[in-house]
């Protein structure tokens, strides 16, 4: 293997650390979701101020994600973000609410009312996981678009990638990506349930997030599976050394087959998940839920991109053109950009060192009702 061929799959992997990360802090949008249960005043500040210490971790690793894929895979940036750029242009939009919304919510002179701000933090709260879920199922089952990159030398048609009329729309009414991103809404609620029962100290929100705990968690699983089969028996598109590529039956199970540590994976990370869900289940005492479940939906989800880019698969089909086909060989940033990025990368860890360090700080002692009527720093 080429030291090229190296870089893009080192860069392949940053991107499924990221995008596990991301999948992981969906459990802000979680949260939101769950305003809708709380009438009480106090007891929905509890849950914001939660979500609200940690909402810019999910904004800026969305944002340091998409910033990734520009640098390493640009074709893909330009092919998915410029042409569905319907779906991600509601994406975005649902996250600059969410924004506006801790921002405002309590600011004095409010004319809208907390009410309001609360309900975009809903919105958002639907609208991001599923739609994000959408656009990564995409990687998957495939997409309408069609790439010609001799159009860069046309003065008159100068756009290399070409989507289909409805420019992303129609990837939300496939039911294989639908149901994709349903499964990232729950996992994203039920990880925001042990969240909260790891971040609250209060017996009525506890009480309430361990049984809709049991609701979502009960959700999740089964879509879960449905989707892990969906996955196994569908068809990918492979390619070969000449860059020629084809569909082939059940290319994400061979990959697996292929792959087998990537499987062990897999499954460590599952039985790390239903561990956390099903330890804080049965032991009322029990609040580190979050902590094998997280880790284990970071180990999926990375597990998840590993078979959709590695092992010669095209990690964004196309519906319209087979040889339109996404991959890390042909959609990837130069040799030299690539190992200048490889050299920056070294202070990921450092970074994730510091955002470990902060969330400690910020979490080593438990939010209750008493500390949001004593601080002036809230939401």
């Amino acid at each position: 293997m080429t030291t090229y061929n190296l870089l893009q799959n080192y860069w392949w992997l940053i991107m499924s650390v990221l995008g596990a990360l991301l999948v992981f802090l969906l459990m802000v949008q979680g949260g939101q979701s769950m305003l809708v249960h709380y009438t009480k005043a106090d007891k929905r500040a509890l849950l914001i101020n939660s979500m609200g210490r940690k909402w810019e971790l999910t904004f800026t690793t969305l944002v340091t994600f998409g910033g990734a894929f520009f640098a390493s895979f640009p074709l893909f940036y330009s092919t998915s973000f410029g042409g569905a750029y319907w779906l991600w242009m509601l994406i975005l939009f649902s996250f600059v609410i969410q924004a506006i919304s801790y921002e405002y919510r309590s600011k004095p002179g409010n004319i809208y009312g907390a009410r309001f701000y609360d309900t975009l933090l809903l919105i958002n709260g639907i609208v991001g996981p599923v739609l994000l879920g959408v656009a990564v199922a995409t990687m998957f089952f495939g997409a309408e678009f069609t790439v010609t990159k001799n159009n860069i030398l046309n003065v008159q048609t100068s756009a290399i990638s070409q989507w289909g009329p409805h420019h992303g729309l129609e990837a939300i009414v496939c039911w294989k990506n639908l149901l994709f991103g349903v499964m990232v809404f729950f996992l994203a609620r039920t990880l925001a349930s042990l969240y909260f029962i790891n971040n609250i100290n209060d017996d009525e929100v506890d009480k309430s997030q361990r049984h809709l705990l049991l609701v979502n968690a009960g959700v999740f699983v089964p879509l879960f599976i449905a989707v892990v089969v969906v996955i196994l028996t569908s068809a990918g598109v492979a390619y070969d050394d000449s860059g020629n590529a084809q569909w082939v039956a059940y290319k994400y199970l061979k990959n697996f087959l292929a792959m087998w540590w990537a499987l062990i994976i897999l499954l460590m990370g599952v039985v790390m998940v239903l561990f956390g869900i099903g330890k804080t289940l049965m032991k009322a005492d029990y609040r580190q839920g979050i902590w094998p479940a997280g880790i284990g939906t970071v180990l999926v989800v990375m597990t998840l991109f590993w078979v959709m880019g590695y092992n010669n698969t095209a990690y964004l089909p196309s519906l319209l053109d087979t040889q339109s086909s996404l991959t890390l060989r042909n959609s990837s940033s130069s040799e030299f950009t690539l190992t200048v990025m490889s050299v920056v990368s070294i202070l990921v860890p450092f970074v994730l060192a510091y955002i470990a360090y902060c969330w400690y700080k910020m979490d080593r002692r438990k939010l209750t009702t008493d500390e949001l009527d004593h601080t002036d720093h809230k939401y």
